[in-house]
């Protein structure tokens, strides 16, 4: 780490599963931190869909594990990112000017209760918690309302049939190209 901190190399680790799988089997929740204290750039990063979703979380654990500062960690997976790539001009931090992407938490975003009550993207809103919970209503009264009339075409005569089940599948990386 002193001597990437010397080159002025940055450094990008993997979130720390602890040894699921080979490449990352070295990861540990202090790699970061680590490197941090050398005065090396440092991001968190993932290459699973799942787990990119959570760096906040990830982040956390530097807090944790390797005693960062809260605001460090944050920029571990926002600023620092920006800056390795030399976009942090355009992205990476919230400034008039910039481009940003943003989530709304409803507590500290390093916590793990705490949930996402907005996300934009490109100034549009992609999600919003209260829009979302209204939506949820509305689809079980609409749900209600399907089952209720089902029941009453059956009590009337209707012909019937079971209800069938669909598999899921899930995208990865080495399915592409290929339905799930």
């Amino acid at each position: 780490a002193p001597k990437m901190q010397e080159h002025g190399a940055s450094a990008s680790t993997f979130s720390d599963w602890w040894g699921y799988k080979y490449e990352v089997r070295e990861a540990i929740p202090y790699n970061a931190a680590l490197l941090w204290e050398q005065g090396v750039n440092t991001g968190i990063n993932s290459d699973d869909a799942e787990m990119s979703r959570r760096l906040n979380q990830e982040a956390a654990k530097t807090v944790k594990y390797g005693g960062v500062p809260p605001e460090e960690a944050w920029k571990m997976v926002t600023l620092n990112p920006a800056r390795m790539l030399h976009l942090d001009h355009r992205m990476g931090s919230v400034e008039p000017g910039k481009d940003a992407d943003l989530v709304l938490w409803d507590g500290n975003p390093l916590a793990i209760s705490s949930r996402a009550h907005m996300t934009l993207v490109d100034g549009a809103v992609l999600y919003d918690q209260e829009r979302d919970a209204r939506l949820r209503k509305a689809m079980m009264e609409e749900r209600e309302r399907l089952v209720q009339k089902m029941i009453a075409a059956k009590q009337a005569g209707a012909s019937t049939r079971k209800a069938g089940h669909a598999e899921k599948g899930f995208w990865h990386c080495d399915s592409e190209g290929e339905m799930p």
